[in-house]
């Protein structure tokens, strides 16, 4: 069985190898390592091969993991965030990924005033369609961010979204399409507490074609730690 140190620098090798064939740096990509189910000592050792983004789907399970962890690492909440957990949520998740709310956002910032930080998020988007996923409707997308820029408690670091599940990643390129599409167009409006300069797309099945259309940050659990337990 392959160590996390070979999958993450096989990982590596793949990322390089697609960004290279498209002109980009390798570096413009950053990897989060997505350890839900997964233990502290699977966590330190992909911290050790350099890999210091943590992706966490549930704040219970990530705050017992951020107090174990004995090393600086950057956290991020990809999960659907309720709002009776955003007070703990932000007081050591880095960035919030999944806000797929105005309810969501205005809790965020509220939560964000009492304790008298501004907290990074990205909007999640609903590119597929699927009633199952949560996320802003894309044609809703430019509207919700105009509406939660004002809230000056956060700050609006650019989109995330799942792509479908699908056998062949070309079937998901769609929506990695529309989501830059959805980015550049914000981007130009230049918008208070609004910057764009993310673009959170694609996990293990899909990131090669994420990267394509210019995904510079990847959710990736099964090709690092092997299958979810």
């Amino acid at each position: 069985m392959a160590s996390i140190y070979d999958n993450i620098s096989r990982l590596q090798e793949q990322v390089a190898k697609v960004a290279n064939r498209i002109g980009r740096d390798p570096n413009s990509v950053q990897i989060v390592a997505v350890s839900k189910t997964k233990p502290v000592g699977a966590i330190h050792k992909v911290l050790d091969a350099g890999v210091i983004h943590i992706g966490e789907n549930r704040v219970q399970e990530a705050k017992v993991k951020y107090d174990a962890i004995d090393r600086p690492a950057t956290w991020h909440m990809i999960g659907h965030l309720q709002t009776n957990k955003i007070k703990q949520a932000i007081q050591f998740f880095d960035l919030i990924q999944s806000v797929d709310s105005l309810r969501l956002a205005k809790a965020i910032d509220r939560r964000s005033t009492d304790l008298g930080i501004q907290q990074p998020i990205l909007i999640q988007v609903n590119t597929s369609g699927e009633a199952s996923k949560f996320g802003i409707m894309p044609n809703q997308v430019e509207d919700f961010i105009k509406q939660a820029s004002t809230y000056s408690n956060i700050q609006i670091k650019g989109l995330m979204t799942i792509g479908k599940p699908e056998p062949d990643p070309e079937s998901v390129r769609p929506s990695f399409s529309m989501l830059r599409k959805l980015r550049d167009d914000i981007a130009t409006q230049n918008l208070i507490n609004v910057d764009m300069n993310c673009l959170s797309m694609g996990m293990t099945n899909d990131f090669g074609v994420a990267i394509e259309e210019g995904a510079n940050c990847i959710r990736i659990g099964r090709s690092i730690f092997g299958e979810r337990n």
